[in-house]
């Protein structure tokens, strides 16, 4: 079994920091320009440095996104990007236009090259033409198989890497390569300003009857024909690391750090236990089902890895996705009396029973004895998020540990 690595998003240097501390082997961030995602908060180069601080102080990778589609205007800022990122030392850059790859290996060939699924790399020849390039990993196409993972994996040099998505959202287009969001509102998904039309209720209008709305699928108000449910693969961990794959992927980089402290201890429990045995991992099933239900999804399914989808994988009557957890905040630091501080997220109040979560993956209930505002003040709630407060627990949690609040709700995507 070769040696697998767990790729974990983060939207800023706060998430980052969680993701390392939750479990991460390698985490993926985007820089203030040419990454896929430009309504995310994303990292400005100061972050960028100080994230991969911290990361390479725990041992752990950071990747950073480049893997916009690129124009001419883009070419000369995109250099001058990299020529920054050179004196940055990330781990790897994450690239899917031929240009740009060509350009990062001119200005910063010491900086690894992993070659985005955006490229849509559907087989073995196409791994070979980008190792003989100088990529070391290519990012598999979201419409691969396990069994089509194999076979490249038996094809292509051994010291080639292989990452896979294998937890969060799926797009509607071949590998993310989408037109929708630049034809009805003019901003491109392929530069990273998707607006997310593959959400939206759609209805079918004949064009000699305006006004006069016909359903697409068996629901009177319209259907959500684009709306994939969410891939998870927790329950066939074991196949994964069979395939030959090196770098489990999660997608994600606009969630939450509650999102992401979720998944990815998660994830590294299923995949330590399964590294153990087999057998320990799959008695642990119905734990990693429970705790990956407590992040927000849209259902879910496992995609193309076991052949071509079907109506099943997709939501037809809804864009609400479920939430199971409310996200309280993160520890930073605490008083001369041992409360904790934090910038709360949420609404919570004295008396609650709050989650905190270990990233051993192990859980501890706590109640909520007192909260104070910064000067010192009794608040029998924290009602405003951002706001900055002490709380007592009645024991100490360590910097870093999230909290949660247990409860099923639904919110708008």
């Amino acid at each position: 079994m070769r040696d697998v690595e767990l790729l974990i998003p983060a939207s800023n240097l706060e998430v980052l920091k969680v993701a390392v501390l939750y479990g991460a082997d390698a985490v993926y961030i985007g820089g203030e320009m040419y990454g896929l995602r430009a309504k995310a908060k994303n990292f400005s180069m100061e972050d960028v440095k100080a994230g991969i601080e911290f990361a390479h102080k725990h041992g752990v990778k950071v990747y950073i996104t480049a893997n916009i589609v690129a124009h001419n205007e883009d070419l000369e800022g995109i250099r001058k990007y990299f020529e920054e990122l050179k004196e940055i030392k990330p781990d790897a850059l994450i690239i899917s236009d031929p240009g740009v790859f060509m350009i990062a290996k001119e200005v910063c060939p010491d900086i690894d090259r992993h070659i985005s699924t955006q490229a849509n790399s559907t087989n073995y020849a196409t791994y070979k033409f980008w190792y003989d390039q100088g990529a070391s990993r290519v990012v598999s196409a979201r419409e691969l198989s396990l069994e089509e993972i194999k076979d490249i994996r038996a094809h292509i040099p051994d010291d080639m890497e292989i990452e896979s998505f294998i937890h969060g959202a799926m797009c509607i287009s071949h590998s993310g390569r989408c037109l929708l969001s630049n034809y009805f509102t003019g901003r491109n998904a392929n530069s990273g300003e998707c607006t997310h039309p593959c959400r939206w209720k759609y209805s079918v209008m004949e064009q000699t009857r305006p006004g006069e709305y016909m359903p697409v699928y068996e629901n009177e108000r319209g259907t959500y024909i684009f709306n994939s449910k969410d891939l998870n693969m927790i329950e066939y961990i074991d196949q994964i690391l069979d395939a030959g794959i090196d770098s489990l992927k999660i997608e994600g980089r606009m969630k939450t750090a509650l999102y992401v402290a979720t998944v990815a201890r998660t994830y590294r429990k299923a995949i330590d236990d399964c590294k153990e045995s087999v057998e320990k991992y799959k008695a642990n099933m119905d734990y990693y089902k429970e705790e990956i239900a407590k992040c927000t999804y849209r259902q879910f399914t496992t995609g193309f890895y076991f052949g071509k989808t079907d109506e099943t994988s997709q939501i037809y009557d809804s864009n609400t996705y479920i939430k199971n957890c409310t996200y309280i905040g993160i520890v930073q630091g605490h008083n001369d009396k041992g409360y904790a501080l934090l910038e709360q997220k949420n609404k919570f109040s004295v008396g609650e029973t709050i989650e905190v979560m270990i990233p051993d993956g192990t859980n501890k209930e706590v109640v909520v004895r007192a909260i104070e505002d910064e000067d010192g003040r009794a608040m029998e709630s924290a009602p405003h998020p951002k706001q900055m407060v002490y709380v007592d627990f009645g024991e100490e949690i360590k910097d870093g540990y999230l909290l949660r609040r247990q409860e099923v709700v639904e919110e708008e995507n």
